[in-house]
């Protein structure tokens, strides 16, 4: 395959996180429908969970996923440099089933604007040095759980109980302890997610003005 040329343009990042549930994938969706006549792509930090086919099926199901340590990050700020300096990237993917990462990849050709979303977006310093825009997506606990059953339930075929313990047992705590801290780090906050229009509409008339 013939390379992608690289932009010439300063690469926009924005970064969207908030905790599982919130709307912050949602968010992404809508900002890229929005800015299709730009060059845009979206890519999840979920996508740079640590590879772990050297563990047993057991061992990989005990991980804490909503810990930062369970991800890639030095493949991950290295990746996001590359975008920033308009290259494209050979994205990993992860296999939720198999609960570690996909033997292959997806290539990301360079774009003029890359929304990044995930859980722990803000968490690491030199991932936040590299947004160009953070918004932080808050939205309450008892919405958050609901939503995550709804997903989990239909796309990823988990048992209510299961999704109930591990909210309980890891993602609830993690919040608290990981994510909600990191609010202070936005330069925007959007309560409720995709159902705050306005909040929405202020973002996306941002950054069309910054593009221009």
């Amino acid at each position: 395959m013939e390379k992608d040329r690289e932009i010439s343009n300063p690469t926009m990042i924005i970064g969207i996180t908030g905790g599982s549930g919130s709307g912050k994938t949602s968010i992404a969706k809508i900002i890229y429908e929005r800015l299709k006549r730009e060059s845009v792509t979206i890519i999840p930090q979920d996508a740079f969970y640590k590879d772990q086919s050297d563990l047993t099926m057991e061992q990989r199901k005990a991980v804490n996923y909503d810990h930062p340590d369970a991800f890639d990050t030095e493949l991950f700020y290295k990746d996001l440099l590359m975008i920033k300096s308009g290259k494209g990237i050979n994205l990993p993917i992860y296999d939720y089933a198999s609960y570690t990462r996909s033997s292959e990849s997806k290539y990301i050709k360079p774009s003029r604007v890359v929304i990044v979303e995930g859980v722990l977006l803000f968490v690491d310093k030199r991932i936040r040095d590299l947004l160009d825009i953070k918004i932080f997506v808050d939205t309450d606990d008892d919405i958050r759980l609901i939503r995550r059953l709804r997903r989990d339930i239909s796309e990823r075929k988990r048992t209510t109980d299961s999704i109930i313990q591990q909210y309980l047992k890891t993602v609830r705590p993690m919040y608290h302890q990981f994510v909600e801290p990191t609010k202070r780090y936005a330069d925007i906050i959007i309560p409720e997610g995709k159902n705050n229009l306005v909040g929405i509409n202020i973002l996306i008339n941002q950054i069309k003005t910054i593009l221009a």
